[in-house]
């Protein structure tokens, strides 16, 4: 089970490094922030409504997913859509900051 974490964790790992710009320097910073996304969405509860898409990608462009994000998480479309561009297809750091931003908005920041 050990090995399939890890593995996990270093697939993530050169995906944030992608995603980055390939600029190499840093890997344990990539390694910690894939170890830290393995981990939150292992921690995450799933429904069947929650279920991620056959590809585990999240298309930006895809009005439903924005609508059901908005719908899901109590922010407006504009906020979903603003999150799912500066995000990519990370789903459990879309739902994280789209909780966030809802729990900030509750407190009126």
């Amino acid at each position: 089970m050990g090995d399939d974490r890890e593995d996990k964790i270093r697939e993530r790992a050169y995906q944030i490094w992608e995603r980055e710009g390939r600029i190499h320097g840093d890997p344990e910073r990539h390694w910690h922030r894939a170890e830290a996304e393995i981990d939150r969405e292992a921690a995450l509860p799933l429904t069947a409504g929650d279920a991620l898409p056959e590809t585990r990608e999240v298309a930006s462009s895809d009005v439903l997913t924005v609508e059901a994000l908005a719908m899901r998480t109590g922010i407006s479309g504009d906020q979903a859509q603003e999150l799912l561009d500066r995000l990519g297809n990370d789903r459990a750091a879309i739902e994280q900051a789209a909780r966030n931003l809802k729990g900030k908005q509750r407190l009126g920041e």
